[in-house]
């Protein structure tokens, strides 16, 4: 209705009352004036049609009066249905919907309370906390403990490359540009088997299967070999395939496929069953230093002298994501975190980087060591309350590298604090790994040296840190040629070692 006459239809003109010499609303609005003037019309609609009804004459008063009352921007049923549960909008909504008695046309509605105003309304749905509800206790903070150094393991001939513990961290394997590889025992550092006779030229990368019972090798002689770790002998088929050196191997959390790099420049993805490549990655322009797969198989990441970081899908082969730095230094190593959402590369620029691969960012940088010139890698690890152990405490997150001064660093993830710096090599470590299970780590450089390192306990923490420490009955460094454990305390008592058990192997070789 546009509110003209038309002689056509036998209805009345609408009529507007005269409220302070100004004319009101029509009362037959449309519906577009009534959502103007307030967000509920059937209500208003309603209660002007009851009055219209009566006889009754009202002062401009009590009409303001009224209106104060029906379109209080306060009230609960004027607030936005984001703050307020749609069972209190119904609420007020049927309140609203009854006819006003003749009392209440009357009678001055208070105004709401300051109190009522400022206190939200519960939810039935999510009530609140009874005062006697007691709150949990907040987790205990995580405490870092450092590391020190329990055994030395001696037995390759020239410096050792990389290093890596088993699945289960029974054993740890080495590999060296002797062009061998040995697996040693974690508890005694025996020396359990020594794999030769499969590769021409030095060995610069391992890795496990998730099994534990194969191990595979990368070597300077372009091939990548399998090795059985019960019997200590290699597989016949041999991976052959890159046109240079192999820098990087790393298996499927399946242990179905082998990912590696290569001085070639490429990124092959290998059948394990059939010693075949199912997929060849055009990565970089230049040597591929890292390679590692996501704790699910679905990506994989690798890096070059380039200065890229390539995340690539496992299924097509097509690269998602290219990483990249403002300084393009080049980047030796990488590793996925356990979380899959990061990704911890090393460079020649002296820094770790911790990208963020979904948004392509750099989000933390750790600084300290030296690595100019080798390759470098290590690996993340957990302290805290019990670590490696579920729902005990606070728990955080370390990196760990070595250095070409001989050094091992570890930082704290979140806050790139240097939480310790232990020398123990002579010379670059080059490879670094840790087994949080066991509260140990491992590491390898060109002395031609393993050392494993226990993190101490709480009471050996204290104790050190009084100055009070009695090293009587314990045993402070061990050093394991070939098997065989040497005593660097004239004062050791080794029946109390966890070392005593593995004297009584001297064939051991």
């Amino acid at each position: 209705m546009d509110g003209t006459n038309d002689h056509s239809l036998p209805l009345r003109s609408p009529k507007r009352r005269r409220v302070n010499g100004n004319l009101s609303p029509s009362r037959y609005s449309s519906p577009d004036e009534l959502a103007g003037s307030s967000d509920h019309g059937t209500p208003l609609t309603y209660h002007r049609r009851r009055t219209s009804s009566s006889n009754l004459r009202r002062s401009p008063t009590d009409h303001r009066r009224r209106s104060y009352e029906r379109s209080d921007p306060d009230s609960p049923d004027e607030l936005d249905h984001t703050t307020y549960p749609a069972f209190w909008h119904d609420k007020y909504r049927r309140e609203d919907l009854r006819p006003p008695t003749s009392a209440s046309r009357h009678v001055t509605p208070e105004a709401p309370s300051e109190i009522s105003m400022l206190t939200p309304v519960q939810s039935p749905v999510c009530p609140p906390l009874s005062p006697a509800t007691p709150l949990p206790p907040p987790p205990k903070q995580a405490k870092y403990l450092p590391y020190k150094q329990r055994m030395v393991l001696k037995g390759h001939k020239k410096g050792v490359a990389a290093v890596r513990f088993s699945p289960k961290g029974d054993t740890i394997a080495s590999c060296s540009a002797d062009a061998t590889l040995r697996i040693w025992s974690t508890s005694t550092g025996n020396c359990i088997h020594t794999l030769a006779d499969g590769h021409l030229a030095g060995i610069s990368t391992l890795a496990w299967s998730p099994d534990g019972r194969t191990l595979a090798s990368g070597s300077d002689d372009k091939s990548i070999r399998l090795w059985d770790t019960v019997t200590g002998k290699a597989y016949p088929l041999q991976l052959l395939g890159h046109h240079n050196y192999i820098y990087s191997i790393a298996f499927s959390p399946k242990g179905n496929m082998l990912v590696s790099g290569s001085y070639d420049e490429a990124v092959f993805l290998w059948d394990v069953r059939t010693a075949r490549v199912m997929r060849s990655l055009p990565a970089h322009s230049d040597p591929v230093g890292g390679v590692d797969f996501t704790r699910d198989g679905t990506l994989i990441v690798s890096c070059a002298g380039d200065g890229l970081i390539r995340i690539w899908d496992t299924a097509t082969g097509q690269c998602l994501k290219t990483l990249v730095t403002e300084d393009n230094a080049p980047v030796s190593s990488v590793r996925f975190s356990p979380n899959m959402r990061f990704v911890l590369a090393w460079t020649l620029d002296s820094c770790v980087r911790l990208w963020n691969y979904v948004e392509g960012r750099c989000v933390k940088t750790y600084q300290g060591h030296k690595n100019e010139k080798y390759s470098l890698s290590g690996a993340f690890g957990v302290y805290g309350d019990k670590a490696g152990e579920v729902g005990l405490g606070e728990k955080k997150a370390f990196a760990v590298s070595g250095s070409e001064t001989g050094e091992l660093l570890w930082w704290d993830v979140q806050s790139k604090t240097v939480l310790q710096r232990e020398s123990g090599h002579e010379g670059c470590v080059l490879g670094v790994d840790t087994w949080d299970q066991g509260g140990l780590l491992v590491s390898c450089g060109l002395d031609r040296t393993v050392r494993v390192w226990e993190r101490i306990s709480e009471a050996e923490a204290e104790a050190e840190a009084e100055g009070e420490v009695n090293m009587e009955g314990e045993v402070k460094n061990e050093e394991v040629v070939n098997g065989v454990v040497k005593e660097e305390d004239a004062g050791l008592k080794m029946e109390d070692s966890d070392v005593a058990d593995g004297l009584q192997h001297d064939d051991i070789k």
